[in-house]
């Protein structure tokens, strides 16, 4: 079973917004079976949508579009999708009656404009959004589904979990998509694929490897497909034993296709550990990137941004001494500001970054790119010493995943 994501709207186009309905439909779409074919990102205008309706339908069975169906005259999907299948719009009041209610909720006038978005095309099964006031509609034609679902994420959101998926497992016959994600560091991508060729060549049919690289890591990420959930995971599950006696020094962990502060939340909150930042030239970015997952509060207690050396000695009590022996970036003041930053908030854990992250180097003698990273523990402390080259994202971005991955090893061995 095959889809396809269509997302309209000159907004993505023009890098105004970012895409992120299409990622997450994708996941949810991969849970129940469906694998995704194509995603595209196109223009509101009326031939390019019929052009990518006529093609996805040519591709795939299910077909699933965002964007376009607000109630103004640049939203012309609802328009657009009634005249691909020679259909028309009537007022649908159940939908009229709905915006009329959320309205009123809000204490907002009620007008013209807002009545039509209760116009819906005649086949089409009406999809109660009701978070919005743009109706989700799904079609079945020619043995393809068709969803049209508002860009708003948390809108299409409600009606993929509580309207779409439900209609999709109901109608079609899926099979089981398992993944699972290995986690490994500190060797290249190149030199892995040789090291585990013959492991590769021997994996049954039903099982695709594929390599994540990202940043000084590799993930192998193993997909099983077919019918029979048990032959899955327990074939799953020998392959990966098979990975930890063939390159058991570089493991660090699996996942199930999550990323690495979902992996490292989940091990700091299962053994009952906590953690706090200290933060120079990443700026929070952190702080932000562990607090992205649903329950941090459980395991994440706060973050110092110590951007200026002002900062760093006022509020983790850095050494001015050290700083001036050291300069601020060094593995001095990077230890300093993490067993400070642990002592403080009283945790089991404390990272802290300093470094130039371009595209000066502002009162040190360190060169872009040079970053140290410090771990201080209930039982040590250390720092690590990099150099993330340039250009300045570059830098923030692999410091972000690097003190993350020498916190997971760390927790990986207690």
């Amino acid at each position: 079973m095959k889809a396809e994501i269509i997302t309209i709207g000159d907004e993505i186009l023009i890098g105004q917004i970012v895409d992120t309905n299409s990622q997450w439909i994708g996941t949810e779409l991969n849970k129940i079976g469906v694998s995704v074919y194509q995603i595209s990102s196109i223009q509101d205008d009326k031939q390019h949508i019929l052009n990518a309706l006529k093609e996805a339908q040519e591709r795939v069975d299910i077909v699933i579009v965002t964007g376009g169906l607000g109630p103004t005259k640049d939203d012309i999907t609802k328009h657009t999708i009634a005249e691909y299948f020679n259909d028309t719009l009537e007022l649908n009041e159940d939908v009229v009656n709905h915006v009329k209610t959320l309205f009123l909720k809000y204490n907002i006038p009620f007008g013209e404009l807002n009545r039509l978005q209760g116009l819906m095309p005649t086949k089409a099964t009406y999809l109660k959004n009701y978070l919005g006031t743009a109706p989700g509609m799904w079609f079945y034609e020619n043995e393809t589904v068709f969803v049209s679902l508002p860009g708003v994420p948390n809108e299409m959101k409600g009606l993929m979990t509580g309207k779409v998926l439900p209609k999709i497992q109901q109608q079609f016959k899926l099979p089981f998509i398992i993944h699972k994600t290995i986690m490994t560091y500190g060797m290249g991508e190149s030199s892995l694929a040789e090291r585990i060729e013959d492991f590769e060549n021997s994996l049954p049919p039903f099982i695709k490897l594929a390599y994540l690289p990202n940043y000084g890591k590799v993930r192998l990420r193993l997909s099983a497909k077919g019918d029979n959930k048990k032959l899955l995971q327990e074939t799953l599950q020998d392959k990966i034993s098979e990975l930890y006696k063939i390159i058991p020094e570089i493991i660090t962990g699996i996942d199930d296709g999550g990323n690495i502060e979902q992996t490292v939340g989940e091990l700091l909150a299962k053994k009952g550990k906590t953690i706090c930042t200290a933060e120079s030239l990443t700026g929070g970015k952190i702080a932000s990137t562990l607090v992205s997952i649903s329950g941090s509060s459980a395991y994440y207690k706060g973050s110092f941004v110590t951007y200026s050396v002002e900062t760093k000695i006022n509020l983790l009590n850095v050494s001015k001494q050290t700083i001036e022996d050291h300069s601020v970036v060094s593995k001095e003041v990077a230890l300093e500001m993490a067993i400070n930053a642990k002592d403080k908030l009283q945790t089991n854990y404390a990272i802290a970054v300093t470094g130039n992250a371009g595209p000066t180097t502002d009162d040190n003698d360190k060169s872009v790119g040079v970053v140290f990273i410090a771990l201080a523990t209930d039982n040590e402390f250390f720092v690590e010493e990099f150099n993330f080259g340039k250009p300045r994202g570059r830098v923030i971005d692999k410091t972000v995943n690097k003190a993350l991955e020498i916190l997971q090893k760390e927790i990986l061995k207690n």
